[in-house]
């Protein structure tokens, strides 16, 4: 079940924080509660990307994305993400997870995620491919920027984000057709 409590409170939390940038970091606390986890007692890796929710949407209010989505009746949509699980979240452990645009491209918005654990170490890491969408279909970045009042050019991706973006560009859709 989605954890729609936990969002509600992270919403709480941080709705009267300070605005950030729209390429700001949101630092958030979570902790893995017992129906978080998998056969093997640790954070389920599904589980994972849901509470990666909990860090994505409080940043869209706090850069003002909320607002604009609101008024202009706009969603927002996940258009892929690639994950990295270096370690292990097990029942009650506490972590940092931290949020921020990356960059964005002609059609996209890239959210880079991570977790951090309390002895400083990365659990795990995603990067994410997202899209607002209205009636009219994918609302391209520079018309949501522009809504933000965000005129800069977007920050250049890193290396490996590039390639990740330049890799799935070139996988065939439908899948599983070769």
């Amino acid at each position: 079940m989605y954890p729609v409590l936990r969002l509600m409170w992270q919403l709480f939390l941080y709705r009267r924080s300070a605005r950030l940038p729209v390429t700001g970091i949101h630092v958030s606390h979570h902790y893995c509660l017992p129906w978080d986890i998998d056969l093997w007692r640790e954070l389920n890796n599904g589980r994972t990307l849901t509470l990666y929710d909990m860090g994505r949407i409080p940043l869209a209010g706090r850069v003002g994305l909320i607002e604009v989505l609101r008024r202009k009746g706009w969603g927002l949509a996940i258009a892929g993400a690639s994950v990295r699980y270096r370690r292990r979240i097990t029942m009650f452990e506490r972590i940092e997870m931290r949020s921020r645009v990356l960059t964005w491209d002609a059609r996209f918005v890239y959210v880079e995620q991570s977790m951090w654990k309390s002895s400083g170490e990365c659990a795990n890491h995603v990067l994410y491919r997202t899209a607002l969408t209205g009636r009219e279909g994918i609302i391209t970045p520079d018309r949501i920027l522009a809504e933000l009042g965000h005129f800069e050019p977007a920050p250049p991706a890193p290396a490996w984000a590039r390639a990740w973006i330049e890799a799935d560009a070139q996988r065939t859709w439908p899948p599983m057709q070769e």
